[in-house]
């Protein structure tokens, strides 16, 4: 025992110890195990054993976690990669952008759940990510662990569920990354607090309401735009000078490649769900009305207005009338603001009135919708309309904006054309198609030939619960809000 005890203190003093058998990389730091040889410098004398001298799961510096991706809701289960923010070897906090997923209702931002540092990622661009499946691997610093223990790597695989939902006493509370972030920084327990949402999910309002009941503070109404009074006549902001010429459609330049070969392609994102919308309007029997409105008042009004929408920053088009003239006549005949159930046994008449508005993109049809018209002025669905515009160009409108749609408008006279067959977009039962606006002869009441401003109305409806009738009285309605705008304001609430 002497021995070996002066042995190992000669060791320390002349030589070092070299561990041989197999290194590990993780991170700066490499793990080595089993064989050791002790080698002396200027020394002929070597020793070798095959006993470990440490055990290797002591000593850790990192800890690999599969991200997967969490359930996004809407019974989504698979996405494209659209965007990747982040690449390998890149150091990422929690909340940081991840990546940005398209799915067939909406695109969305992946954030980080961890502190780390990226080794893999799973999915090249336009590859198709599912749901409760790994997104990327993440090194994370073992000292301060993981919370959920099944998201190691070489774990049994995790529930999607568990990413969303955080168990709370046998109860799941469901929240996106921004509400628990909220709910973090003011020290809130999301088992605390009563969520608003669908199945019970809890908003930012809800975390706002919350911290306000405990601290007794008012919160401030939503922001809106402030109200500036119109400045005389004087001081009016002149109207741009409008161009006379007839715009001709220019055809968009691009690059031609003739390879010779068919090429076939995935349907994805939005065109997907466009084929599962269509699919299911087949079985919708569609009947036609056709109109056309004379917009001249309109169109003078909306001059007047332009101006002062500007100076609240809004673009003001002719678009938050036909909407708000759309919801005066839903409010009359209610049956257009429904929805019919599978077995056709009963109808549901929808209190809001989520007026959607189809938009040609680049990512495909998408149809985003304003909410709650019915309690909405001109002016605050033209700027919803902006911003639902802005995201839905820039490709970011969430899901909350793509659904719940009850009545739906597409102005296709902002392309071309004059009238056109709609087709429904179930579960609503009605839709109207807006032909461009042209400046026609008319005749007066008293036989006259006057310059009119002409758009024509294309709608659907659907035959088993709507009649003719009814989509004839809607329209005249509709019909008569927009060709004397002024009568608005007498059922404007």
């Amino acid at each position: 025992m002497a021995a070996v005890t002066a042995l190992r203190s000669s060791c320390r003093a002349v030589g070092r110890l070299v561990c041989i058998h197999r290194v590990r990389s993780c991170s700066s730091i490499r793990f080595i195990k089993s064989k050791y040889v002790c080698v002396f410098d200027k020394s002929a004398l070597k020793f070798s054993h095959q006993q470990r001298l440490f055990r290797t799961s002591a000593v850790s510096c990192g800890q690999i976690v599969q991200f997967k991706l969490s359930d996004i809701g809407e019974g989504i289960t698979e996405v494209t990669v659209k965007e990747w923010y982040i690449k390998e070897g890149d150091s990422v906090s929690q909340f940081d952008s991840i990546c940005e997923v398209q799915s067939d209702k909406a695109s969305v931002t992946i954030t980080s759940r961890y502190d780390g540092i990226i080794r893999k990622l799973h999915y090249n661009l336009d590859e198709i990510a599912y749901v409760g499946k790994p997104l990327v691997d993440i090194e994370i610093d073992a000292s301060k662990g993981v919370a959920p223990e099944e998201d190691v790597v070489e774990t049994p695989p995790m529930s999607h569920e568990e990413h969303t939902h955080q168990e709370i006493k046998g109860h799941k509370t469901l929240a996106t990354p921004a509400v628990r972030r909220l709910a973090m920084e003011n020290n809130i327990k999301l088992s605390e607090v009563v969520g608003t949402g669908k199945d019970n999910r809890i908003l930012k309002e809800d975390i706002l309401n919350y911290l306000a009941k405990q601290t007794g503070a008012i919160l401030p109404p939503s922001p809106k735009a402030e109200i500036i009074p119109p400045l005389p006549k004087s001081e009016t902001v002149p109207a741009a000078p409008k161009d006379k010429a007839r715009k001709i459609p220019v055809p968009v330049s691009r690059p031609i490649a003739f390879s010779g070969k068919d090429k076939t392609e995935p349907i994805t994102g939005f065109h997907k769900a466009m084929v599962k919308t269509m699919s299911a309007a087949l079985k919708i029997p569609h009947f036609g009305y056709c109109d056309e409105i004379d917009l001249t008042q309109l169109v003078q009004l909306r001059e007047e207005l332009k101006p002062l929408a500007q100076i609240r920053g809004v673009k003001l088009s002719f678009m938050p009338f036909f909407i708000k003239a759309a919801s005066l006549g839903l409010l009359q005949y209610p049956i257009l603001n429904a929805s019919l159930d599978e077995s056709c046994q009963n109808v549901t008449y929808k209190a809001s009135h989520n007026i959607g508005v189809a938009m040609d993109t680049e990512q495909g049809l998408i149809v985003p919708n304003v909410k709650n018209v019915q309690v909405c002025s001109v002016f605050e669905i033209a700027s919803e309309l902006n911003r639902l515009q802005s995201l839905g160009s820039a490709g970011q409108l969430g899901t909350n904006d793509l659904t719940g749609g009850t009545f739906t408008l597409s102005n296709i006279g902002t392309i071309g054309g004059t009238y056109a067959k709609p087709v429904i977009l179930p579960p609503e039962v009605a839709i109207g198609a807006l032909g461009k606006i042209q400046v026609l002869p008319r005749f007066n009441g008293k036989g006259e030939v006057f310059k009119a401003q002409i758009m024509n109305v294309s709608w659907s409806a659907d035959h088993r619960i709507i009649d003719g009738a009814t989509m004839a009285r809607f329209s005249n309605l509709w019909k008569s809000y927009l060709e004397n705008p002024a009568s608005m304001l007498l059922d404007l609430k």
